[in-house]
C-alpha cells in the first residue's frame, strides 16, 4: 500500500484523521501525516479517509487485503 499526502494541497481539515485515526494524525501545524506503520495499515477506512479529504490531498495506491 502506498499513501501519499500532498503537503502543498493539504489544508489541515483533519477529515482523514477523524475517518481513519489508526492511520492518520495531524502534525504540530495541523497538517495530515501518517502515523508510524500507516503505510502497512489494513484499515478498511483507508480509502474512505482519502475520499473524505475536501481538497484531494491524499492518494492511495495498491490494495488493502
Amino acid at each position: 500500500m502506498h499513501i501519499d499526502i500532498d503537503k502543498d494541497v493539504c489544508i489541515g481539515a483533519g477529515q482523514c484523521a477523524l475517518t481513519a485515526p489508526d492511520v492518520f494524525t495531524q502534525d504540530d501545524e495541523g497538517y495530515s501525516t501518517l502515523l508510524p506503520g500507516g503505510e502497512d495499515s489494513r484499515s478498511p477506512l483507508l480509502r474512505e479517509a482519502a475520499r473524505a479529504c475536501p481538497v484531494g490531498a491524499i492518494t492511495v495506491s495498491g490494495t488493502v487485503s
